[in-house]
């Protein structure tokens, strides 16, 4: 059974589970092309010898260093061949792997009911496996998608009973997903103090265990804050800046283009829309090569936001806006689609009643 045990691990120290067999040596702050290079390497030799479950193992490190590097179309792939190795091999810990794997580039592309299905079945297979650590990961990943869409009642208890058990097992880079987690409920909720003791948890929970990506976006959340809060431009671009050297060590191309697009928040709140008009320009381009939907049009709200600032004509304002509307809506973001109705107000083009027909109308004039 494709099982990581807390005992083989250090327990104030984080590690990758989903770094298994041959590469169950991986850092979790393993470069992803490192991750990458020895996966396909090891996944070869598993297949010249046959060994469905080490092709299992190995796929599911190929199918995520994918994932994160934003090569969404080979991670699919990849996922998808992991999960028929482990099918084969009979292992069920494996198979919830894959499917955990699967269901977390769901969330990443936006499809989010297959992602509550295929992170639901991967929690089901891992408790029928036995395997508390994918059972865990499974949970997290309906708790997230469930709060990426703004649905905060839902999986707030799901959050706290998941922190819970992450410290329990000493688990240090699950305590910190966790926190994270609420910290950004809070944030969006307007519980900046509450928000940021939490993100600083985090960060320094990150620190201790050695883990650079969870790190990197505590420093993120704590940045959002320090600004949206305090106005403290220099301070948060600094944040951002620690954590914008990890992504690039680590070559996490979501989180970076991520610190991106918060960058340009920064800049935005500060008054300062050229700059923001700029950078968020950039996490747009890093968003629509990876086909990662939410960031896109994340960064399209603050790029519109920009320019309706810098003089552009408000009847185009109001075209983009409906249109991110729509493609919100579509998605299944809730809290993000309230964004774009309160950039309507704030920029004085809303409200933006009956979406679909104004953009359609707008499209054939």
């Amino acid at each position: 059974m494709a099982r990581v045990t807390q005992q083989e691990r250090p327990k104030d120290k984080a590690f990758a589970p989903e770094y298994q067999g041959a590469l169950g040596s991986l850092s979790v702050n393993s470069s992803l092309t490192e991750v990458l290079a020895k996966g396909i390497e090891e996944l070869r030799a598993a297949e010249r010898d046959g060994q469905q479950r080490e092709m299992a193992r190995c796929g599911l490190a190929v199918a995520e260093a994918y994932r994160r590097l934003g090569r969404v179309t080979e991670a699919d792939a990849a996922w998808k061949a992991s999960y028929r190795a482990a099918r084969a091999a009979g292992d069920v810990g494996a198979m919830a792997w894959a499917l955990w794997s699967g269901g977390t580039l769901a969330r990443q592309r936006g499809s989010l009911a297959l992602a509550y299905r295929l992170l639901g079945l991967a929690a089901e297979m891992g408790e029928r496996g036995g395997d508390v650590v994918v059972r865990g990961y499974s949970l997290a990943g309906l708790a997230e998608t469930g709060r990426i869409q703004g649905d905060y009642q839902a999986v707030g208890e799901l959050h706290e009973q998941l922190l819970a058990e992450a410290r329990r097992r000493g688990e240090a880079r699950h305590t910190v997903w966790a926190l994270e987690g609420i910290a950004q409920m809070h944030r969006n909720t307007g519980s900046y103090d509450k928000a940021l003791a939490l993100f600083e948890e985090a960060a320094e929970t990150a620190g201790a265990a050695d883990d650079r990506r969870g790190r990197a976006w505590a420093l993120r959340g704590i940045a959002d804050v320090v600004s949206v809060r305090d106005g403290d431009v220099e301070r948060a671009l600094a944040l951002l800046t620690e954590a914008e050297e990890a992504c690039r060590d680590m070559k996490l191309s979501s989180a970076l283009a991520y610190n991106h697009k918060m960058r340009g928040n920064v800049h935005y709140r500060a008054g300062q829309y050229a700059r923001a008009r700029d950078t968020y320009t950039r996490a747009l381009a890093e968003f629509e090569e990876m086909n990662e939907p939410r960031g896109t049009a994340l960064s399209r709200l603050g790029l519109a936001k920009s320019l309706a600032r810098l003089g552009r004509n408000p009847a185009e304002t109001a075209v983009e806006l409906a249109e991110l509307h729509r493609t919100l809506d579509r998605i299944g973001l809730r809290h993000a689609r309230d964004m774009v109705d309160k950039a309507a107000a704030e920029l004085g083009v809303g409200p933006l009643p009956d979406v679909g027909h104004r953009v359609e109308e707008a499209a054939t004039r």
